[in-house]
């Protein structure tokens, strides 16, 4: 209790965007309760017209008293009608503002989010926009202007003759009860129906990224089962939820024809006895199907709004998560001299460190190789030095400054990474490689693409650069996906390269392109950290971090730490002058680099 409270105190302090959007067109919403109540008034003009054509028009005979009064109900439809869909067209661009306005800071936010492991499973801030909106521009905010009209209605029931006022309000309570018990039976319904909706879709997808281990393994029939039961929970949730909406729509409407025949009849009983006259029961009949109209479509409408009101919470509860903005200084462009300093860290929200008092640096030109064995924290300490994840203890600094002083764009501007998992997005390879960037220049894209040796394969598919990917597009191989997403990761020239198991499905000549790219990359000055297993990613890096169960083994120069050459027994390993480190920059892939790959491949 004392925590929701602390969230909810939290969240009033810090205003939600989603609420911000909304108030910021308060004149949208005058405008639409003018148009509202304008379209209310206009509503009367059928039973006014139906009043005087029977009390006036019948009893006196006047042809020329009809024509002018069903001239004045046409033009009076026409302007409801016109104004009806001016408020409509308003409400329909409130949604389209909010949803423009709130959706790209909202998908940065939540891709950002979801790296430091803040966004709960199945939890998607996009879908939440979307229901609001989808609410926004539907019918229901109309029925929601419209709703205060019928104590007005049922006021002007009154002043036609009490009897009937009374019968109105017992009919209007009757309506509301039917709602309001509607709302209280579909609400857990409602609420288990979307958790198991969520389950099933996280399910689902993880069956679909690994299909190829369910489909060669027979898993298909078991895991469709399995699956099926899970949608199976949703769906009996989801059916009882629908089941009792529907026969409260059945019921309300049933009882809302039902309520204007009765009052129809009450009406002919009081004009029988002179009370009112016949006209008068006409109105009052069709007055109170009016009145009960906006109560009756709340009660159709109400599955969306609960559905609303669920995704405007979880859109506040996930701008609540997030920190406060801060506005951080511009710092200069990085030169790629890296500090990591007691670095302690592990999984986003996890509290036992998997990587445990890690201490190195790197200058520009340096190239380090991280070995060790599965499971000793290669992968993380990736993920931490291009900032996806945040340390528990200690520090990574690029010049000087941890990675949370820059801005997430600028930093991955000076930044090139390459995910053990590859994946391509749809687009043309030409932007695939330029990262999307918006005014990235040809040369660049093609400069990557050459410092991945990958510009002449490039030339020889069918449209080049701007041969498309993903649906529709060319299918590349692994390997050749990895060699575009080594171009990637080089683009812009970054100053710091971090390349996760980048030859796992290289072949020879892709190997080669690597290790060419690595040799480039630090004779221009950029720091590179290579994970792999393969010796091969030995040949072209000067130092070596080996991990041993989230904990730094050894780390140095390469021939220092496999004692290649005259043994250095008596020197530290990670102590290296600066002439050293000069001359192993400046002698590259040696004999001895090769030699030392078979002890590395061990050691990994």
């Amino acid at each position: 209790m004392l925590e929701s409270n602390r969230k909810s105190k939290a969240l009033a302090a810090k205003q939600s965007p989603v609420r911000s959007k909304l108030t910021s067109m308060r004149p949208a919403w005058v405008g639409v309760g003018l148009l509202s109540l304008c379209v209310n008034i206009l509503m009367l003009t059928g039973p006014l017209y139906m009043l005087q054509v029977y009390d006036r028009v019948i009893t006196s005979q006047s042809m020329s008293t009809l024509v002018a009064l069903s001239i004045l109900m046409v033009l009076m439809y026409g302007f409801m009608g016109l104004l009806d869909f001016l408020r409509s067209r308003i409400l329909i661009r409130i949604g389209n503002y909010v949803e423009s306005e709130l959706s790209a800071p909202l998908f940065k936010n939540w891709l950002s989010q979801g790296t430091k492991g803040k966004i709960k499973p199945g939890q998607n801030p996009l879908q939440s926009l979307a229901v609001l909106k989808r609410f926004l521009t539907g019918p229901a905010p109309t029925t929601f202007f419209d709703i205060p009209w019928t104590p007005i209605y049922i006021a002007v029931i009154f002043m036609i003759d009490w009897t009937l006022g009374v019968f109105a309000i017992f009919g209007a309570v009757v309506v509301l009860f039917i709602a309001i018990l509607a709302e209280l039976r579909t609400r857990k319904n409602e609420a288990k129906a979307q958790n198991a909706k969520a389950h099933s879709h996280r399910f689902s997808q993880k069956i679909y990224q690994n299909s190829e281990a369910v489909v060669s393994m027979g898993m298909v029939g078991d895991m469709s089962q399995r699956w099926a039961h899970i949608k199976t929970q949703g769906e009996a949730s989801d059916l009882s939820a629908s089941d009792i909406s529907g026969g409260a729509t059945a019921t309300s409407k049933a009882f809302r024809m039902f309520l204007q025949s009765a009052i129809l009849g009450l009406g002919a009983a009081l004009a029988v006895q002179g009370i009112v006259t016949p006209g008068a029961m006409i109105a009052g009949s069709i007055i109170l199907g009016r009145a009960l109209a906006p109560i009756q479509m709340i009660i159709g409408q109400w599955r969306s709004y609960i559905q609303t009101k669920n995704a405007y919470r979880e859109l506040n509860g996930f701008y609540a998560s997030l920190p406060a903005d801060e506005e951080k200084i511009a710092l200069p462009a990085p030169t790629g001299a890296l500090r990591v300093a007691g670095l302690s860290a592990g999984p986003p929200g996890a509290t036992k460190a998997t990587l445990k008092g890690l201490n190195f640096d790197l200058a520009p030109g340096d190239a380090l190789c991280v070995l060790g064995h599965s499971g000793s924290g290669k992968s993380s300490l990736a993920r931490l030095l291009v900032g996806i994840w945040t340390p528990q203890m200690g520090s990574v600094r690029l010049d000087g400054a941890t990675l949370d002083q820059w801005e997430t764009d600028e930093l991955g501007h000076h930044i090139g990474y390459l995910p053990q998992t590859v994946e391509l997005f749809d687009g043309t390879i030409g932007e695939n490689i330029a990262r999307f960037r918006r005014g990235a220049t040809s040369e660049s894209t093609i400069r990557a693409a050459q410092i991945a040796g990958l510009h002449e394969f490039v030339l020889s598919l069918p449209d080049g650069y701007n041969t498309k990917l993903g649906v529709g597009g060319v299918i590349l191989s692994v390997g050749q996906v990895q060699r575009v997403a080594l171009a990637r990761a080089v683009f812009g020239d970054p100053c710091l390269i971090v390349l996760d198991e980048p030859n796992s499905n290289l072949d020879k000549q892709g190997d080669q392109s690597l290790n060419g790219a690595i040799q480039y990359m630090r004779s221009q000055g950029k720091t590179v950290v290579i994970i792999s297993h393969r010796p091969t990613a030995m040949a072209a890096v000067n130092k070596v971090l080996v991990l041993n169960g989230g904990k730094q083994e050894k780390y140095g120069l390469k021939e220092q730490v496999f004692n290649i050459g005259k043994p250095a027994a008596h020197a530290p390993v990670a102590s290296q002058t600066q002439t050293e480190q000069n001359s192993a920059r400046q002698a590259g892939p040696t004999q001895q680099s090769y030699t030392a790959a078979p002890l590395a491949h061990r050691v990994s």
